[in-house]
């Protein structure tokens, strides 16, 4: 199983998207806010499609807009009103104090800088979780609603045009400034530009501008007119105008912004450091918002240290030797077999594995359309049919991925539905006939015996009539006498031998590629490379501008960006409008389905493995809320904007402070 496990679940959190290297999609937008490029033209007959398709519902969120909101969900009401007291997932009565030890939680082994922002260098672990706040804070136990953080008040406007923002009187910045508008706006502009990684650049690239109306009251101007841009302002961070300001009055360019302390308003302040390997924050005493409601019972521990390493079997041993607190573990035969021992059966370590509820976008091997060897649809096929998931998967902790959205409601299902139907009709010459038939499901291997010959024997067939034929060597030629050969780019050292001997069989050479992880990052933004494996994370609510980033048009030529397939489709930028501008989660779900049935049947990946659980091991120091949250990791965040933080992290408490003095509980909010 480690075969399966070794260098992909760890680039769900590592590989696309911490704050060190280019989060889930980028692109290099130019200027302040990002500009308008060229792509194909979206078919307007699909959007409006949906809207015949789809009867009116009541989830479309009108009551919500044009008025000023404590909340706001992207469909129907916020599960929480204006006067609720804390979440349901949290103790509000958590005790404050003592220490939580951390490691990494990816693959940044080190830190050079704390500006998590910008492309060069590494920034610690940590700052986005612990000292960076938005405007408005995603409740984690509803599928995509935010309650105002910074903000007291939110208003949308009706055609989702603009959104506004009423700042809190009492928002203060770590230096103790008060949060003002003006503060909101610098932070767009300094995000927005070219100075900041090409990620963050793109998910604000929906925003045209930041309007200060006055001293605590602003306004947020889309060029995309979604749901999406309202949570994408809403949660984007808000740093101080004086971060980065010059004795001379001159504040410098984002990424001029290195070891400079951030000014931030959050709860907890970088106390000390031994660059490159340690961190350690501290509660902030004058925490500006801890009787909020959306901040009872987090933050419960006085102090967070990382300490970073280097690999994963000696992280596993200092987890082991009592070094840091709580492990999450991405290999599943490492779970199984080396999350045990004494300290597991006397209890004084306890293994869990915490269920989401989070849908999951593909985790695969992704084919580079740009390499010729892949642009003929019965090659990828093939591909598809030499992949043993099945035998890899042995430990049985995962399940393949058959769609773009797995595990929700948004995954295509049987056949098409006439509201899919109604979308898809307009691009029928362009499109696999099987689109318009059952959803795509990933080739299996264990039915039987001999299923895997079976897969073989298919895909060797699918190679034939792509023109591709064995010589007398029995390797495998095209009619200009190329072998058939790629590389497979990995910057984790992983067992493909099995792999390997299936595509021998066919006379296909898979080459594999190691490299180093800064190397990796690079080629992968150049789009150097003929297939990697990657992970595109997970959802609450399938979101046009991510997917966007991942197959959309106007992102395969744009180095530094997410499509790394390199897919160019005029019915994927057509549905994607649809997903961007759906009034209804039926519209939404339409859409998303008829996407996927497009995406999954023209085999631009070889479909990997995804769980909905996060696999932890921690030691027997932490007080747990009664109920969990639905939407979280355990111990991370990728890039802050439009996600769930770490739920373990921010509510669990030191239980060993139950019962303690009032001075120990003096912080509680």
């Amino acid at each position: 199983m480690s075969r399966l496990n070794r260098r992909r679940r760890r680039l769900a959190a590592a590989l696309l998207g911490a704050p060190w290297a280019a989060a889930l999609p980028s692109a290099l937008a130019q200027g302040q806010g990002g500009t308008d490029r060229a792509t194909v033209p979206a078919d307007p007959a699909p959007r409006a499609a949906a809207a015949a398709a789809a009867a009116p519902a009541p989830d479309d969120g009108a009551a919500f807009t044009g008025r000023w909101v404590h909340a706001f969900a992207a469909y129907g009401a916020p599960k929480y009103g204006p006067d609720f007291k804390h979440f349901d997932y949290v103790n509000p009565d958590a005790p404050k104090g003592g220490t939580l030890r951390l490691k990494n939680p990816d693959r940044r082994s080190s830190f050079d800088k704390f500006n998590p922002w910008t492309t060069r260098g590494n920034a610690p672990a940590g700052v986005l979780i612990w000292m960076v706040e938005g405007l408005a804070h995603l409740g984690q136990d509803e599928p995509l609603a935010m309650y105002g953080l910074l903000a007291e008040a939110i208003n949308v406007a009706p055609d989702f045009g603009s959104v506004s923002f009423r700042l809190r009187a009492e928002a203060r910045f770590s230096n103790g400034d008060p949060v003002r508008a003006e503060d909101v706006r610098h932070s767009f502009e300094m995000l927005a530009s070219k100075h900041a990684r090409p990620s963050v650049q793109t998910q604000l690239a929906g925003i045209a501008r930041v309007v200060v109306l006055d001293e605590r009251t602003l306004r947020f101007e889309f060029r995309d007119k979604t749901r999406e841009q309202v949570f994408v302002a809403g949660t984007m961070p808000v740093f101080s105008r004086k971060w980065g300001l010059q004795p001379d009055g001159r504040v410098k360019k984002l990424d001029e912004i290195v070891t400079e302390h951030p000014i931030l308003s959050g709860p907890y302040l970088i106390d000390k450091v031994e660059m490159p390997r340690r961190i350690e924050y501290r509660l902030n005493p004058d925490y500006w918002g801890r009787a909020l409601a959306v901040r009872r019972g987090h933050f419960n521990f006085e102090r967070v240290v990382y300490r970073m390493y280097a690999d994963d079997a000696v992280a596993r041993e200092g987890f082991k030797a009592g070094e840091f607190d709580l492990m999450k573990e991405y290999r599943s035969r490492a779970f199984v077999r080396q999350h045990a021992g004494v300290k597991w059966d006397d209890g004084r370590i306890v293994k869990a594995i915490l269920p989401t509820r989070y849908g999951q976008y593909l985790q695969s091997y992704q084919l580079n359309l740009r390499r010729p060897v892949f642009q003929d649809i019965r090659v990828r096929e093939a591909l598809v049919h030499t992949y043993d998931f099945e035998t890899l998967n042995k430990t049985r902790m995962f399940k393949r991925h058959s769609s773009m959205f797995s595990n929700s409601e948004f995954a295509a299902q049987g056949l098409p539905t006439p509201g899919e139907l109604a979308l898809l009709e307009p691009f029928r010459a362009e499109l696999p006939p099987r689109v318009f038939g059952p959803a795509f499901v990933s080739p299996r291997t264990d039915a039987d015996p001999n299923g895997l010959r079976r897969n073989l024997l298919k895909a060797r067939d699918l190679l034939d009539a792509a023109g591709w034929k064995l010589d007398s060597a029995g390797v495998l030629r095209n009619a200009k006498g190329e072998p058939f050969v790629f590389e497979y780019l990995q910057p984790l050292a992983s067992n493909v031998n099995d792999w390997q001997g299936n595509l021998r069989k066919l006379g296909i050479e898979m080459k594999v590629r190691l490299v180093d992880f800064a190397l990796y990052r690079r080629r992968l933004q150049q789009y150097d490379f003929d297939m990697a494996a990657l992970v595109e994370g997970r959802f609450t609510l399938p979101q046009g501008a991510e997917v966007a980033r991942m197959i959309g048009s106007r992102s395969a030529d744009e180095p530094g960006n997410y499509n790394y397939r390199g897919v160019k489709n005029r019915a994927v930028d057509a549905l994607i409008d649809v997903m961007n501008h759906a009034n209804s989660l039926d519209e939404l779900r339409n859409a998303a389905r008829a996407l996927d049935r497009v995406a999954m049947w023209h085999f631009w990946c070889i479909p990997d493995l995804f769980s909905g659980q996060e696999a932890i091991s921690y030691w027997n120091k932490f007080g747990i809320p009664k109920a969990s949250a639905h939407y979280f990791q355990a111990d991370t965040l990728i890039d802050g904007f439009v996600e769930h933080p770490p739920w373990p992290l921010l509510t669990w408490w030191d239980k060993g402070r139950e019962g303690a003095s009032p001075v120990a509980k003096a912080g509680r909010g």
